[in-house]
């Protein structure tokens, strides 16, 4: 299995090549969203944006919203093909639950009720079902909530050391390996 190391975002190309295999994936295929529109989510600056690389390759896209009602959403997680059942997609969701809980006290993810393999995925690494939103994104299917959660908001403890929500990760000595 590949070890991975999870970097920000650092550049168009990488964003280019991350909304490329997006495009050529579920669910995005499935809810017929083009590559202009992944290329505009990916590109959005208000979200903190990581990807996985093993030997170099880009793997796979972290997406993360700190901010808001459902602070410590993972909003985008989706992994290159040749990655795919190696262990990147647990590797990003690691990743995503040592940043979010610095700050917050939950994890949330939607997952749409097609997708029979992420959701199996969240739910071997520890996700609850707490809802279902039907025909939010397109007619016919739901996107199902999801949540990891260290407690109840009232006797949470944020992390001292951890960088504000909203901003980018603390610098490491060098990228975080997983793996």
């Amino acid at each position: 299995m590949p070890t991975y190391q999870i970097h920000p975002l650092s550049d168009d190309a990488q964003a280019q090549a991350c909304a490329a295999f997006m495009a050529q994936s579920d669910p995005w295929l499935t809810l017929g969203v083009d590559y202009p529109s992944l290329l505009r989510t990916v590109l959005a600056p208000q979200r903190e944006r990581f990807v996985a690389l093993a030997d170099g390759q880009l793997a796979g896209l972290l997406l993360l919203n700190l901010q808001g009602t459902f602070a410590g959403y993972l909003q985008t997680l989706c992994v290159a093909p040749a990655f795919r059942g190696l262990g990147c997609g647990s590797a990003l969701v690691a990743f995503a639950e040592h940043r979010i809980f610095q700050h917050h006290a939950n994890v949330f993810l939607c997952v749409s009720s097609f997708n029979h393999a992420a959701y199996r995925l969240y739910e071997r690494l520890g996700y609850t079902r707490v809802g279902e939103i039907p025909d939010f994104l397109v007619a016919g299917y739901s996107e199902l909530l999801l949540r990891k959660t260290r407690g109840p908001l009232s006797t949470f403890k944020p992390s001292a050391q951890a960088p504000a929500p909203g901003t980018p990760a603390a610098p490491q000595p060098g990228p975080l390996v997983l793996g």
